[in-house]
């Protein structure tokens, strides 16, 4: 298949670097967002999300020509949707969004383009949602114009890397839609190409991002227990996977993302009588906040009134993403329960939390507190000297919840360091 120009829509985490890097490998790409405020930053030079790298990646794009903004599809040869999935507070999946983009190209589809589903959807949702929007045309999806599914797999903070080396897999609604997104994305892509069915598509990228929220899942309830057994998780972990055959991950506030906190319910959704381990791994997960809580109440004898200095929001290490944080729920239900709560999110000092005070500094954040929250390991709070917080902070309570700080160099220096899952060392 001939790719002169290809339409993207959607320029959030995963349509901008994709679209950047298509036209830096000298292919003309219209990226498309229907926020003005994203196509008037991104016209301005500006990029409006943080990945290490892709300020340079977009800049480069842009100045080239090859990459053009606007804020509705243009006519192309082939079209990728990478609009977000959300779902709703009962946690079906909010597919307005693929619906709309889907809905948007009908006007100008023209026989011989291929249409590419990048957002990640429950199972069937190329077959039965998005084809019979696109076969609104009067054209077949397969016979007239190519279809396919070809999810993202990519970890924040390496998504430019991760783009091109890691393995793609293409789902068509024929075999001939799979080849042709096979050729479209080996444009740039290192890694191997599997081509399969749409269906099978979605349901890998679901599988893999629901495998490792069971694992996830585990290693939270293994945190409770040693926290009830009076153990050290930590160490507890880090024997049992001297093991040749057990690797445990390790627990922390909770499961956020738009990736691992969401995918798992898809299934749920879709198939609620035969998925009760995965929906108790979610349950598990998206209950882990109030385990922080309940360790920062027994720290402080008490919520209601404390000052208490939250260290990070997003919902991993040194990226700007606070999409579904569990940092940010902790926030929430420590200001539910009466603490004044100041909070630093060195990627994004400009995020609203209701109730709280996000502020722009380190400094300011600890400066009357009571108690100091880690909630994420960003390379800036691993880096602290605790000689040197003392000194900022009338706070003489740490609580770590991602056993980021060195407990003995701590607790030398004068705080009272407390731990998530390790009641031995409290």
């Amino acid at each position: 298949m001939n790719i002169n120009h290809i339409c993207i829509i959607g320029l959030g985490y995963i349509g901008l670097p994709t679209a950047s890097t298509f036209a830096n490998m000298g292919i003309q790409v219209t990226g498309v967002d229907n926020n003005p405020d994203v196509v008037k930053s991104l016209k301005a030079g500006k990029v409006h999300i943080y990945e290490p790298g892709l300020g340079e990646v977009v800049e480069k794009a842009l100045k080239s020509g090859k990459l053009q903004v606007a804020n509705a599809p243009v006519p192309a040869d082939a079209f990728i949707i990478a609009v977000p999935t959300p779902f709703y507070d009962d946690k079906k999946a909010d597919l307005s969004y693929v619906c709309s983009a889907a809905e948007s190209i009908v006007p100008i589809l023209r026989p011989g383009n291929l249409v590419i589903l990048e957002s990640t959807s429950p199972p069937l949702t190329t077959r039965d949602r998005v084809q019979p929007i696109l076969e609104k045309t009067g054209m077949k999806a397969g016979k007239d114009f190519m279809l396919a599914y070809s999810p993202e797999r990519v970890l924040p903070g390496q998504i430019l890397k991760e783009l091109i080396e890691n393995a793609r897999v293409i789902g068509g609604v024929d075999r001939a839609s799979a080849e042709a997104g096979r050729d479209l994305y080996k444009l740039f892509v290192k890694g191997e190409i599997i081509l399969t069915d749409a269906t099978t598509s979605e349901m890998v990228k679901l599988m893999e991002n629901t495998y490792r929220d069971v694992n996830i899942a585990i290693a939270n309830e293994f945190s409770r227990l040693a926290d009830r057994f009076g153990v050290d998780v930590w160490e507890a972990i880090q024997i049992a996977n001297r093991h040749p055959r057990v690797k445990i991950l390790n627990p922390g506030s909770g499961v956020g993302g738009h990736c691992i906190s969401v995918d798992p319910w898809f299934f749920v959704e879709a198939a609620p009588d035969i998925t009760p381990l995965i929906h108790t791994a979610r349950n598990v997960n998206d209950g882990q906040p109030k385990f922080v809580i309940t360790l920062v109440d027994r720290a402080l004898g008490g919520i209601q009134g404390k000052q208490i200095a939250v260290l990070g929001l997003a919902f991993k290490p040194d990226v700007d993403d606070l999409r579904e944080s569990p940092a940010v729920e902790v926030s929430r239900l420590l200001v539910k329960a009466g603490a004044i709560v100041t909070a630093y999110e060195p990627y994004k000092s400009d995020f609203k939390i209701q109730g709280a005070s996000v502020m722009p500094t380190l400094k300011k954040t600890i400066l009357n507190a009571e108690a100091i929250l880690l909630l994420v390991d960003h390379l800036q709070f691993r880096s602290l000297s605790p000689a040197e917080v003392i000194k900022l902070t009338k706070a003489r309570i740490i609580i770590d919840a991602v056993n980021s700080l060195n407990f003995v160099e701590w607790q030398s220096t004068g705080f009272k360091l407390y731990r998530l899952g390790d009641r031995k060392n409290s």
